[in-house]
């Protein structure tokens, strides 16, 4: 065991505010296997012995984590936040995903040799800070102790760069976009040539003033692009298949309202289901909630969700450390493993598993007389199985497609909504159907994966089908909890694209990930169902080919049924609010 520093007490700080028990952080560099220099600075405790290290690895500049460095180095450990390879002050090529497990790894056992390191290290951070701790455990580095990745993915395929085959546009280009600038600013900061501008003319042939080709910039996008489908471009940088090779404890955190969402919690169930070793299984633990991806605060779209939903990460992270390490008793010396936010009524709630073994899967199945459309259609959910029913259509056309209002987003969230928006406005559609149950006559929990079975044609050869989850409350707000969508060229696997026989109906499930929400007395759940959700997802253009390479679209004439022998449906998983 090692003593725990507290942190500094009020006063106890130099003219920038750090905390005088912290050792002014300097800057090191730590070389990988094949030459390339990547840098880190090293926050440590002003402090005598060895002390444990954490480490966290990032792309958007390690400047930024100085806060959080100084907070936990206050507390005891040598803290290490480090630019990986290709970002700002690191050498080398970026090229997301493709350094980070032996990168990873490299780092890790550098700094677990540290002189004033223990040997034993422990990895924070969110986004793609928890891909780069996913991706070095699987590469084993002998002395990495414990991961904590938050508002991460479990794959960089499906549920980071494409959802249900659709390719996550606004989240790609935002974030391409973003990593661009600091290539873009390296560029601008390489040598130049002047001898050979100096008899240049005329003089405005000048390149100082050129601002240069795209080209390079960001050369992955177009490999996005260019592999739509799961192939063995994305299984080289694969989590889920190797949850199996990963053989350390983890602290999973992750948000209702997140992008990565369903990644967060599916690496929890990986890694407690499928690791090798004993210890790690026992060592998963889970937090969910009702974040976005913007920060794990309480006011997320138009909801607050109340001071319960404050979440003060640092003491999280060096809580879970501090037991890990030292067995400091603490909330993780004998929490249950799963901790989720139930909305609704905002509190937490501590469960022995995820997903929770209580809950039942209860189909709700869309019920209409054939004109569902819009709110003000006749379409309902009901837990009767319809007999007789005709079909509900409506016309997808890409030149006006079903606009994005809120939901799992990343990033510029102060230009596109993200989190709880009123739903009401896509909901009046002729292009958007809309199922609604009567009011529920008492609290009524949903809580864990959820799925929509749906039987569809369209009169394209492919087209997409998207579905939402809605709380709907007494004055007609309607509040999105979860959605998804399915590209129907991927109705049978991800791996392989199949174009659809017009006018051919074709079971198929949507993914909706999960949530854990309320339905208070008097609300009523809500399923919408279309063929689009942009800019959140890319449009369908309806011909087969890929918006990637092609603008020739033409629109889709699509169906839903729901009938004895073709009953669409929503699947819940319904939980007893009187049951612990």
């Amino acid at each position: 065991m090692f003593p725990v520093l507290a942190a500094a007490a009020p006063g106890a700080a130099r003219a920038d505010g750090s905390p005088a028990n912290v050792i002014v952080p300097e800057q090191v560099e730590t070389k990988m296997r094949d030459g390339t220099i990547l840098r880190a600075d090293v926050y440590r405790p002003k402090v005598d012995g060895k002390r444990p290290v954490l480490l966290t690895r990032t792309p958007y500049n390690r400047r930024n984590g100085a806060a959080s460095a100084l907070r936990m180095a206050a507390r005891g450990y040598v803290v290490v936040v480090q630019d990986v390879r290709g970002r700002y002050s690191s050498a080398g090529e970026w090229n997301p995903f493709r350094f980070e497990a032996l990168d990873g790894y490299d780092t890790v056992e550098w700094a677990a040799a540290l002189p004033y390191g223990n040997g034993q290290v422990g990895m924070f951070g969110g986004s793609y800070v928890g891909a780069t701790q996913m991706l070095a455990s699987t590469a084993h580095p002998p002395h990495l102790a414990g991961i904590c990745p938050l508002l991460t993915a479990s794959n960089y395929h499906e549920g980071w760069t494409y959802q249900g085959g659709a390719f996550a546009q606004w989240f790609n280009q935002s974030w391409a976009s973003g990593l661009a600038e600091d290539t873009l600013d390296r560029r601008a900061r390489q040598p130049r040539p002047w001898a050979d501008w100096n008899s240049l003319l005329p003089l405005s042939r000048f390149a100082g003033l050129e601002p240069g080709p795209s080209d390079g910039l960001m050369p992955y996008y177009r490999d996005w692009l260019e592999h739509p489908a799961s192939d063995d471009y994305w299984r080289a940088i694969s989590v889920d298949t190797h949850h199996a090779d990963i053989t350390v404890p983890a602290l999973h955190i992750g948000g209702w309202y997140d992008i990565f969402q369903g990644g967060t919690w599916r690496n929890y169930v990986g890694l407690r289901n499928k690791s090798a070793s004993a210890a790690a299984r026992a060592g998963q633990r889970l937090i969910m909630g009702p974040w976005g991806h913007a920060g794990l605060v309480p006011k997320v779209g138009e909801l607050d969700f109340g001071p319960a939903a404050e979440f003060a990460l640092d003491d999280v992270i060096v809580g879970y450390y501090d037991r890990l390490f030292s067995g400091e008793p603490n909330p993780f010396a004998h929490d249950k493993p799963v901790k989720i936010f139930v909305m609704g009524t905002n509190v937490w709630r501590q469960e022995d598993n995820w997903p929770l073994a209580r809950a039942r899967p209860t189909r709700f199945f869309l019920r209409s007389a054939g004109k569902a459309n819009g709110l003000r259609g006749d379409g309902t959910l009901s837990t009767a199985a319809p007999v007789t029913e005709p079909a509900d259509r409506f016309t997808y056309d890409p030149a006006d497609p079903v606009p994005t209002r809120g939901g799992g987003l990343c990033c510029m969230n102060n230009v596109q909504p993200v989190g709880p928006w009123d739903q009401r406005a896509t909901e009046n559609r002729p292009d958007v159907l809309v199922y609604t149950t009567t009011p529920v006559s008492r609290d009524t929990e949903v809580t864990g994966p959820i799925s929509v079975e749906l039987f569809v044609e369209s009169s394209a050869v492919d087209t997409d089908f998207t579905a939402k989850l809605v709380d709907v409350w007494p004055n007609g707000y309607a509040q999105n909890l979860t959605d998804g969508i399915l590209r129907m060229r991927y109705r049978a696997s991800p791996e392989k694209a199949e174009l659809v026989n017009p006018g051919q109906t074709y079971p198929i499930t949507v993914d909706l990930l999960a949530t854990s929400n309320v339905f208070r007395t008097g609300h009523r759940i809500r399923l919408e169902v279309s063929s689009s959700n942009h800019p959140r997802f890319d449009r369908n253009l309806n011909t087969g080919e890929s918006a990637a390479f092609s603008a020739r679209f033409v629109k889709a004439n699509n169906v839903v049924w729901h009938d004895r022998m073709r009953p669409s449906a929503v699947v819940l998983p319904m939980v007893d609010t009187a049951a612990p």
